[in-house]
């Protein structure tokens, strides 16, 4: 099989011949998944049952297994930290939706608008002890490392986060090191966790965690850009969620440095008051100023230092797949 867009990046990469690569070790990461959400608290189950199976691209595990395949292959503690990480992100989502008070998640109620906050913090909570509890099975002192600090500095970018929310002041580098934190470095745990693992070198180690920390990045990027360029169907969240929660994206840093003085007093406004209802003011200023743009110029930058990052790996038909992922991760719609 041959992944599409290796050679060119500007072809259309193929999502689902890339997820084919992981097809069988995906099915046994499922099954773990299943395995660890048996609790003889009812809601426990229902609520997990509810936001791991409604969908999503399960990217963070498939990129420690392409990681794994592409250092010669995939072994049990491979399968088990894949489970550790998508239940920590979906810890996350469960907490973020609480803060964010969203009501929509990969296109269906999100579960605090069925179960109720408390509900689903607590379960959040669950799903966070049950990732460490699979972890220490894997006897290995550097994996504990790695994924508590790499859960402490989520935990550090959702308070970065959160004390730039209504700020209009917040800078580009400011926003940038929210998403290092919130979003880039799970992606460079699930990759970097391949490589340790797999006992390889620190230089093949150190490659693999920069893929996943670019990878991240571009992967949010085009989250922002998302947000003023998508539908609320293929996006599966409304659209001005962004704004309504006062969250100061790089479209709308980029808008208020590059606009008219009255441009950027509207785009100030409504980041201050987190209104929705400005959205298609806000919206026609993004588009004037071609923040889009500049926003997807940043996301493909780092697309390309995560491909750049691959060198050191031999060839294989796995590197070509994440090679065809850093690029996807700037296409793709939703």
């Amino acid at each position: 099989m041959t992944i599409l867009g290796t050679e060119n990046s500007s072809e259309v990469i193929d999502f689902e011949l890339i997820k084919n690569l992981t097809v069988a070790e995906a099915k046994a990461v499922d099954q773990l998944i299943v395995n660890e959400l048996s609790s003889d608290v009812i809601l426990i189950n229902q609520m997990s049952h509810y936001i791991i199976g409604s969908g999503g691209k399960r990217l963070r595990p498939m990129l420690l297994l392409l990681a794994a395949k592409a250092l010669g292959k995939v072994s049990d503690n491979h399968l088990v930290l894949a489970a550790v990480i998508e239940f920590i992100h979906t810890a996350t989502l469960l907490h973020d939706d609480v803060v964010d008070e969203s009501d929509l998640r990969r296109g269906k109620e999100s579960a605090n608008a069925v179960w109720g906050n408390a509900a689903s913090v607590l379960v959040g909570d669950y799903l966070y002890s049950s990732a460490f509890q699979m972890m220490v099975r894997t006897n290995n002192m550097r994996v504990m490392e790695i994924l508590s600090t790499t859960t402490t500095a989520i935990a550090e970018g959702e308070v970065l986060q959160l004390l730039n929310c209504n700020n209009p002041d917040t800078t580009e580098a400011k926003y940038l090191e929210v998403i290092a934190r919130k979003t880039a470095i799970l992606f460079s745990a699930a990759t970097r966790l391949a490589a340790v693992i797999a006992e390889t070198d620190k230089k093949t180690e150190e490659a693999l965690a920069l893929y996943g920390q670019q990878l991240g990045v571009a992967f949010q990027l085009i989250d922002d850009a998302l947000d003023y360029k998508s539908t609320t169907e293929d996006l599966g969240k409304n659209l001005g969620d962004d704004l309504a929660e006062g969250k100061p994206t790089l479209p709308l840093i980029y808008a208020i440095s590059h606009g008219t003085e009255s441009q950027a007093k509207i785009v100030i406004d409504a980041i201050k008051q987190g209104s929705r209802e400005a959205f298609n003011q806000v919206y026609d200023i993004v588009i004037a100023t071609n923040a889009i743009e500049y926003t997807e110029k940043c996301a493909d930058e780092a697309a390309q230092k995560a491909v750049t990052a691959l060198a050191c790996l031999p060839e294989s038909e796995s590197k070509s797949a994440l090679i065809s992922l850093a690029k996807f991760s700037v296409q793709r719609d939703h």
